[in-house]
């Protein structure tokens, strides 16, 4: 049981790690490591009926009630990776920007495939919600900044979207938060302790995440079928914002006197072109088929562990 946590923290610190990415979600690789639907039934059993187990039957019950030792394991290796490796993975995305995106353009690209495969029934309304789920990942990405007053409910309700686009793979929290413009507003709360904003945020952030995990394991559990055509939709269609080679297409401002750079896709050799910069194709290819081969392999020892284990 120990080993068995200690391998849920390696995976908490892989989605810390794609957190620190803007644009990437930890759902993904909650989703790829096969622990996704664990987290959105630990989550959904969360709530007021945890408090009645508490008083009526001690910490332990209401502990195990929730599934807290793999909560704990978890949120402890999201929390690790971030504080532990945020530095490098900033340095690594700054310094070769192209390479990390390949690589997570790999990572999720190779993800649909298991996804893909657990789909129990083929039907027309499967490949409906796979269009679905693609279009909203498509649609995310063509979202533009904008500017909303950071009113307490702005705050709230922002931090029940972010934390909701955080648990879908594919959509990032904190890029969802930048469109809307609250993201400056957000850091400038953590860094200037304006603790009523961040309880707002906080607060929004907590209910978002009790409701929106309610809703998505009751569809797993429900339309299987239908709900994992439609996360894989999600992961195919944001690979249009991972997607390694951009170039600037106009500025609109984001918030305050910031300005965010609107980005279009572009074929490697247009963005040489255009910036006279390396394209690191090969590097970039390399990173790509290396965390597609990584997802492939975790899905095989998976599938031949739950044979042997079932």
């Amino acid at each position: 049981m120990r080993s068995r946590y200690w391998a849920v923290v390696a995976r908490g610190m892989a989605m810390g790690a794609a957190d620190v990415v803007p644009g990437v979600s930890g759902g993904t690789i909650a989703f790829i490591t096969g622990i996704y639907r664990e987290l959105l039934d630990s989550l959904s059993s969360i709530g007021p009926q945890t408090l009645t187990l508490l008083y009526r039957r001690g910490i332990a019950a209401a502990w195990q009630s929730i599934n807290g030792g793999f909560l704990l394991a978890l949120f402890s290796g999201i929390l690790l990776s971030i504080f532990s490796l945020a530095t490098l993975i900033s340095y690594l995305l700054a310094s070769y920007p192209i390479v990390v995106w390949s690589f997570f353009f790999g990572l999720i690209l190779a993800s649909t495939v298991p996804i893909l495969r657990q789909i129990p029934r083929r039907s027309p309304s499967v490949f409906v919600c796979l269009a679905l789920g693609g279009l909203l990942a498509v649609a995310v990405s063509e979202m533009r900044p904008a500017q909303i007053p950071a009113t307490p409910l702005t705050l709230f309700l922002s931090g029940a979207l972010a934390i909701s686009a955080m648990i879908l793979p594919g959509i990032s929290g904190a890029f969802i938060l930048l469109m809307i413009g609250v993201y400056p507003r957000v850091l400038a709360a953590v860094h200037e302790l304006q603790l009523f904003n961040l309880f707002c945020f906080a607060s929004g952030a907590a209910a978002g995440l009790m409701l929106f995990s309610r809703l998505l394991s009751w569809l797993m559990h429900r339309y299987v079928s239908r709900t994992l055509a439609f996360l894989a939709g999600v992961l195919l269609g944001s690979l249009k914002i991972v997607w390694p080679w951009k170039l600037p297409a106009g500025e609109v401002a984001a918030g305050g006197d910031k300005v965010a750079p609107l980005m279009s896709n572009t074929l490697p050799t247009t963005y040489a072109s255009a910036t006279g910069e390396q394209t690191y194709l090969v590097p970039a290819l390399a990173a790509a088929v290396a965390a597609s081969a990584l997802v492939l392999v975790v899905d095989y020892l998976g599938e031949k562990y739950r044979s042997v284990h079932p």
